[in-house]
């Protein structure tokens, strides 16, 4: 049995719900609060409690974990928790905030007292239910044991890049991360849309490319999304776009063009714009065609 500890979760979308499931599963006491109630409230079934404000959930807590829509919605969820923290307690901020987000978040955290851990994840929606997230972490060495089974339940591998969680490391390796993850959805979604301008059954194109160099498991998630007319979001378009902007600034501010994850950009939010933002972000297929 892992650790109990107390774990407050803001943020309960696709993937903070997944991961405040798995922090019940595996013995932890759960308190969770969303902006939206309602999307809170189905995980009292797993055991947690729902709190009515950030403030009420991170109340005696030994762990927050954010898992929320960007770094502005991160800070302000937290600065509204503010009168229920203490010193002392760690903070895992797994939003993805991008750079110029997650300065704030540090100097709350020190404002507080927080110990503060950068740890951004990767995946979608099946292994955050599974508990098969792979985190990027940054933060001091000496607090990581209080960590251990909060990280435990939520993934099955956490990547350390860094002592010092306010140094940006983690968030940084997830753009980079990010970026071919969303330049090999692009790329899917394009292809398949070529194949049906040209005619081409785009099974055959599967076909020709399967076990080899240019095969890869997301091609398959991905290929399986479109073709079955399946957007059920695992990782929702708008929050791809909203990652494909941080990336883009990121590139900017060191002077890297990033022409593939630009023009992504702009594909994302024209599928937006198509009525797609809610859906899987493979509906970037449908950025191919005017209607």
């Amino acid at each position: 049995m892992a650790d109990q500890l107390e774990v407050a979760v803001l943020g309960a979308g696709i993937m903070g719900a997944a991961m405040a499931r798995n922090l019940c599963r595996t013995g932890h006491g759960v308190r969770v609060w969303n902006r939206t109630r309602a999307k809170a409230e189905p995980l009292a079934a797993d055991g947690a409690r729902v709190a009515d404000s950030p403030a009420d959930a991170v109340r005696g807590a030994d762990v927050v974990l954010t898992m929320l829509y960007d770094g502005p919605a991160a800070l302000e969820a937290m600065t509204a928790a503010a009168p229920g923290l203490r010193p002392g307690t760690v903070w895992l901020q797994t939003t993805t905030a991008g750079l110029e987000g997650l300065a704030p978040l540090a100097e709350l955290a020190d404002t507080h007292g927080l110990v503060f851990f950068d740890s951004p994840v990767l995946g979608t929606r099946a292994p955050a239910e599974q508990g098969k997230l792979t985190v990027l972490a940054a933060g001091p060495e000496a607090a990581r044991d209080t960590l251990t089974s909060v990280l435990e339940a939520v993934g099955d591998r956490t990547v350390w890049v860094g002592d010092d969680g306010a140094s940006g490391a983690a968030t940084r390796l997830k753009l980079v991360c990010n970026s071919w993850v969303l330049t090999l959805t692009h790329g899917t979604a394009e292809a398949l849309a070529l194949a049906k301008g040209l005619g081409v059954d785009p099974r055959g194109f599967l076909d020709a490319v399967a076990g080899g160099g240019l095969d890869c498991g997301y091609l398959r998630v991905k290929s399986s999304a479109i073709l079955d007319d399946d957007y059920t979001p695992s990782f929702a378009l708008t929050t791809a776009a909203k990652d494909a902007r941080l990336i883009v600034s990121a590139g900017e501010a060191e002077g890297v063009r990033l022409d593939v994850a630009e023009a992504g950009a702009n594909r994302f939010a024209r599928a937006e714009e198509m009525g797609h933002g809610a859906r899987d972000m493979a509906a970037t297929y449908f950025a191919s065609f005017d209607t």
